[in-house]
């Protein structure tokens, strides 16, 4: 049998075994799902949970269409979810820094099952009341907004420093498998067992989350001064730090200039002669490539100089989305999407772990709450901004300058920013 072949710079170790090293730092780093047990339940459970989470929301916009033939009905769900989200969430936040967020995350949870139950039982008896889904809807948000600040607050407390950009990576993975298998999944149950399955199967995924969670320490203040905690301080606290500050403003020029998502039904006519199958593709695209780019993020532990990995992601996202504008072939369309979605995927790592470890704790809860009503109101204004500018020039157009827009926004940040280009995970200043 023929010698393995090897590589003489490397000491003469066979050249497979190189390879097979590379290959496994270039895949997400496991090490906490290995060595830390209670983040590897919290891990498990939420991604049941997100599963669950996205068969609901479709098994919710199935139901309102059927009852109203109205898409414009369907789009409301959205702004019934909106208010909450933005409300509680900044409130949460508050919350959060105050009490065991062990517990309140569990009532989060235990609230959000609930209402899943709920949503089973009126598919069950076919109620056919839609004002009941949209009250539904916007219990769910509250619920989330209420909790999903003390959960992603609990990280830091549960993971070691140097293995917080691998957790956050492997978060992005759960969030990720969510949004493609739970959409795909739900859409395959309620066609053959009605929207209630999906329903059903949700109200059960909850009890991964709260076993989870039940299983934790106490997760109480580390501090205590005394006086409770305030929105205000949070938002104060974030004005005078400039790095945590810039990282926020990073992900709003992306979010509002450069996602053309309620351009995506017009392009898929306009561009590609395509129909619903086509805005589905479109819808899909950027979340692949937000999976593959967690999937393959075994490299960011090693990346030390976070702030400026977020500016060129963001820049990434921005040329991409640009690029997307110019492209009339679908599956070239759908590439540059699917690289969108990565560079936002490693964005989203850094400033989660910027946002973890530069805070402190006192303060971190209020800052998940302002972290959730960025990212649920800046794609709603980049909604707005788009439709806006396509209604005046045209659909291309708005995506091609919406996308250098958030190139230009990165580069305004990075001249009035530069100390923002240096921060070092090792010496983290907020």
């Amino acid at each position: 049998m023929p010698a393995a072949p090897v590589d003489e710079a490397e000491g003469g170790k066979p050249v497979g075994g190189r390879l097979s090293r590379a290959a496994r730092g270039a895949l997400a780093d496991i090490g906490p799902l290995r060595d830390l047990p209670d983040y590897r339940r919290l891990w498990f459970g939420q991604t049941v949970s997100a599963i669950g989470q996205q068969m609901t929301a479709v098994a919710v916009a199935v139901q309102v269409y059927a009852m109203t033939g109205s898409a414009f009905a369907t789009g409301l769900v959205g702004l019934f979810s909106l208010v909450p989200l933005v409300a509680l969430g900044l409130w949460g936040g508050a919350v959060a820094d105050t009490v065991d967020r062990r517990k309140l995350g569990m009532i989060g949870s235990a609230g959000l099952a609930a209402v899943s139950a709920l949503l089973a039982v009126q598919a069950l008896l076919g109620s056919g009341v839609v004002a009941l889904l949209y009250a539904a809807v916007a219990a769910q948000a509250g619920f989330f907004a209420l909790s999903s600040p003390a959960r992603s607050s609990m990280i830091p407390r549960l993971v070691p420093r140097e293995q917080l950009p691998a957790a956050n990576a492997l978060n992005t993975v759960g969030m990720n498998l969510g949004m493609t298998v739970g959409p795909m999944l739900g859409g395959l149950l309620i066609g053959v067992y009605g929207a209630q399955a999906a329903y059903l199967i949700d109200t059960v995924a909850f009890g991964a989350t709260l076993y989870a969670m039940w299983r934790l320490p106490a997760m109480r203040p580390l501090t205590d001064n005394g006086r409770r905690a305030s929105v205000l301080d949070g938002l104060r606290f974030l004005r005078d730090q400039p790095n945590l500050r810039t990282s926020f403003l990073a992900d709003l020029a992306a979010m509002i200039f450069g996602l053309p998502r309620a351009l995506f039904p017009a392009l898929a006519v306009g561009f590609y002669g395509g129909g619903p199958g086509t805005v589905g593709l479109l819808v899909a695209a950027p979340a692949v490539g937000a999976l593959i780019g967690a999937l393959f993020s075994g490299w960011v532990g090693r990346v030390y100089r976070h702030g400026a990995v977020i500016l060129a992601a963001v820049a990434a996202w921005g040329l991409s989305i640009a690029a997307f504008g110019l492209i009339r072939e679908l599956w070239l369309g759908l590439l540059f999407l699917a690289a969108a979605g990565c560079a936002d995927t490693v964005s989203m790592i850094f400033r989660n772990t910027m946002m973890q470890v530069a805070a402190p704790d006192e303060m971190r809860g209020r800052l998940q709450g302002i972290f959730i009503v960025v990212v649920a109101g800046g794609p709603r204004l980049g909604d707005f901004e788009s439709g806006t500018a396509a209604a005046l020039t045209s659909p291309a157009v708005s995506v091609v300058t919406g996308g250098l827009a958030s190139v230009a926004a990165v580069l305004l940040l990075a001249a009035r920013r530069p100390a923002f280009l240096h921060y070092d995970s090792r010496h983290p200043t907020p």
